[in-house]
């Protein structure tokens, strides 16, 4: 391999307009037990930034590459001592309302259908939560 050899992966620009856009508000109706916490994915767009409208394959694609999420729910034990209920000595990690990070594979999925785009939903441990994210927006997936 050369040193003028580049790799680079397919970015695809989604350009959301607005976090209610990106993250639409669906009654899930689901509440979290335990040490659980619910996750709204991210909205994968029907074209691109350009214009350019997108496969069903390039938009489920992105769905599932995206790692971006808002909380929308934790359960009882989530962020808390399991023996005695306490809340942890650095408190709680996320709360609904924040964008976090969630792991690409794993936790337990579902999706909603709202206003034609497949809404998913999951559900994660409270430990399997990689960190907060403060732009959603700008995060991008890579196809």
């Amino acid at each position: 391999m050369s040193d003028d050899t580049t790799f680079h992966m397919n970015k695809v620009e989604f350009g959301w307009d607005s976090l209610d856009e990106a993250f639409p508000y669906i009654e899930q109706n689901h509440d979290p037990m335990g040490s659980y916490v619910l996750v709204e994915l991210r909205v994968a767009r029907s074209k691109t930034k350009g214009g350019i409208i997108l496969a069903s394959s390039d938009r489920d694609t992105e769905q599932w590459n995206t790692q971006v999420a808002k909380v929308i729910a934790v359960g009882p034990l989530a962020f808390r001592n399991r023996n005695t209920g306490e809340l942890w000595p650095e408190g709680a990690w996320a709360e609904p309302g924040d964008f976090v990070r969630i792991p690409k594979y794993g936790g337990d999925s579902w999706s909603v259908l709202h206003n034609g785009d497949e809404v998913v939903f999951k559900q994660f441990k409270d430990l399997d939560l990689l960190g907060k994210v403060r732009d959603p927006l700008k995060m991008k997936a890579f196809l």
